[in-house]
């Protein structure tokens, strides 16, 4: 068996890729789960980081297409608008091998799809 690892950097996909929900939850409740700093191999952490990197790209990706189909006076474009802006210096920041940026990078994840939930429920 075979698999194509997708990177996409620059989002370019983001139009054409389904959000698939479920699996990237579980492994955020889980990663947010963690106490012990030594539970995972540096290399875990990494991968695990660079997993939900590429899905908070996706996720944010389409938070902004909804922010941007919002009318100007509604109630949610300052929240989503702050959420967005505090997502980019967090998806550019370097890389690390930690549980800790493993775990910010899970909270991110939580925090795009909470405002999306909020805009999905109009």
């Amino acid at each position: 068996m075979t698999h194509t690892v997708l990177y996409d950097p620059e989002a370019l996909l983001t139009e054409h890729l389904p959000l698939d929900r479920a699996p990237i939850t579980a492994l955020v409740d889980a990663v947010l789960a963690l106490e012990d700093p030594e539970g995972l191999r540096a290399r875990d952490c990494a991968q695990i980081a660079l997993l939900l990197t590429g899905h908070t790209r996706v996720v944010a990706a389409e938070l902004r297409h909804c922010f941007e189909a919002l009318p100007p006076g509604s109630e949610l474009r300052p929240l989503t608008e702050q959420v967005l802006r505090e997502a980019v210096p967090r998806l550019s920041a370097k890389s690390q091998t930690t549980l800790a940026h493993a775990q910010q990078r899970a909270q991110l994840v939580r925090a795009l799809y909470r405002a999306l939930d909020q805009l999905d429920a109009l």
